[in-house]
């Protein structure tokens, strides 16, 4: 039996960016297509096999910087869950590019929420492994106060929940404006003891 499951769920690729340079800036401008490498898509900041550690991590890497494994190549955001956060903030519409997006799909409800390790596969077999949900932050909120005066405080509340997810690259390829990619999710039930863990139960965190 395959450890993923191939589901009915597709999703249609309705915008795509790069962030060139987040030093300067975090928002991305819009691309027709992206090319998928191990390293992330080329043309993106984000990009790299490795980045160092930063506050999402702190339990794991106390010490910000700290060499680890990039699994946040892309930034994936849900068109649906995009105009949720845009009605919640009082606007008609929210740019992506605003968020420092990569990729915007539609088509997969409650995308926030898949689970970690879900897969999300092109026509060409470029595949992206989902990590896990992106978490609401003030540098978006910080562009869209530059764009939209009274608006950038809104974002984080408007966007809990609804903020996407990142992912790395599992097979290069090619990921272009209009392309269809098929969910796979992974065979296994949620953890049993998950709800203890993160509650932080005594026991469970010294017997880590």
């Amino acid at each position: 039996m395959p450890a993923l499951i191939k589901t009915a769920y597709t999703a249609r690729v309705t915008w795509l960016g790069l962030v060139s340079d987040r030093e300067a800036a975090l928002a991305s401008g819009a691309v027709p297509s992206v090319s998928a490498l191990f390293s992330g898509p080329v043309g993106e900041d984000h990009g790299g096999l490795t980045r160092p550690s930063c506050s999402r991590v702190l339990n794991q890497y106390p010490k910000r910087g700290t060499e680890i494994r990039n699994t946040r190549q892309f930034s994936i955001l849900s068109a649906e869950e995009l105009t949720q956060i845009a009605d919640r903030m009082g606007l008609e519409s929210l740019d992506p590019a605003m968020l420092g997006a990569t990729l915007v799909l539609e088509g997969i409800p409650d995308f926030s929420h898949v689970p970690p390790s879900a897969r999300l596969q092109g026509p060409d077999g470029v595949t992206l492994t989902v990590d896990m949900a992106n978490r609401p932050c003030t540098l978006p909120a910080r562009v869209i106060e530059d764009a939209l005066p009274g608006y950038g405080k809104k974002f984080k509340p408007a966007a809990k929940d609804r903020r996407g997810v990142t992912a790395w690259v599992e097979k290069e390829g090619m990921i272009s404006l209009g392309d269809e990619l098929r969910l796979f999710v992974p065979d296994q039930p949620v953890w049993s003891e998950y709800d203890k863990a993160r509650r932080g139960k005594p026991d469970l965190v010294e017997a880590g």
